[in-house]
């Protein structure tokens, strides 16, 4: 038990210290959103840099890891995406609830929880789990919101738009330079790596304060539906996950736990962020990242106990 109050309580002490500082007014309004661009675009991009641009690339890639991982972040999409589509949703709503039931905080969230539980060693998948998120999940909901406010104008105008935005995109594009950078058996000067490591260690307090600042925030209209979206995050995402690696890759103890692990952490920012960009009603996905935060709490300590 102490090793799990070890574990998560800095890291959602650290939420609700961003939540207490914008609710008392200490952090400005705009807190929250300032904070998260200076992770997405300096704090995180460095470290993942760094950990792609130093590390064995054998070393951070697992196939059966990634293939868990996918499949259970991209069954859970498909199975929100057609039972909201089957309850009327548009594609657009269900395409949000189902991002909203699958988008796992692995930046946030998960690389301090993997560090904390796994060690340095644990820092690895949640790196690729990241990518996955950012790039693929992310971009798959994108497509499919595209698709349906376009009404059948043409897939392949949203499949370009997603492209360019993962090309802009820091979080993808920074990892990607690493790993060029490390098969080219370059170098990083030392000045650089100093700029690269300080930025890399501001990554876990900003990223958490952001979030507690986030969930200090009201958001208007009716969020019916977000429990169940909470219930299929926190359950039934982590199970896929674990009879994935158990029993059809049969991954070693360490990417299994980070498998399950992963896959249990509460809802990104994400959805929030792609509703409030293309203008929908967000609060469903909102309330589902505040009650899938709070859940995690209890859900992540049952899954630590049992892990």
């Amino acid at each position: 038990m102490s090793f799990i109050l070890n574990t998560l309580t800095p890291i959602f002490g650290l939420i609700l210290l961003g939540f207490i500082l914008r609710k008392t007014h200490r952090l400005g309004e705009s807190a929250a959103s300032e904070l998260n661009r200076l992770v997405v675009w300096l704090c995180l991009p460095a470290l993942l840099f760094n950990l792609t641009a130093k590390a064995e690339l054998a070393d951070i890639w697992h196939t059966g890891f990634v293939l868990t991982f996918t499949l259970a972040s991209l069954g859970t999409f498909i199975l929100t995406l057609l039972w909201r589509s089957h309850r009327g949703a548009p594609l657009t709503t269900a395409s949000l609830d189902a991002l909203g039931a699958s988008y796992a905080n692995t930046g946030y969230v998960g690389i301090p929880l993997c560090l904390f539980v796994l060690g340095d060693n644990g820092l690895a998948p949640a790196l690729i789990a990241t990518l996955i998120v950012v790039s693929l999940l992310f971009a798959i909901a994108v497509i499919c919101v595209e698709v349906s406010l376009q009404k059948g104008q043409g897939i392949s105008r949203a499949i370009a738009k997603v492209g360019i935005a993962l090309l802009k995109n820091p979080l993808v594009i920074s990892p990607l330079i690493g790993i060029a950078w490390n098969l080219l058996n370059l170098d990083v000067p030392a000045v650089a790596g100093a700029l690269l490591t300080l930025l890399g260690d501001a990554t876990v307090p900003c990223a958490l304060i952001s979030l507690g600042a986030f969930l200090a925030h009201k958001q208007p209209g009716r969020a019916q539906g977000a429990p169940a979206l909470v219930s299929i995050k926190l359950l039934a995402q982590p199970l896929l996950a674990w009879l994935l690696a158990t029993y059809v890759f049969a991954l070693p103890p360490l990417w299994a736990s980070a498998a399950v692990l992963l896959s249990a952490l509460p809802t990104g920012t994400g959805p929030y962020m792609l509703a409030e960009f293309y203008q929908q009603n967000a609060a469903v996905v909102s309330r589902t990242i505040l009650l899938s935060t709070l859940g995690s709490v209890f859900s992540l300590s049952v899954l630590l106990i049992w892990l």
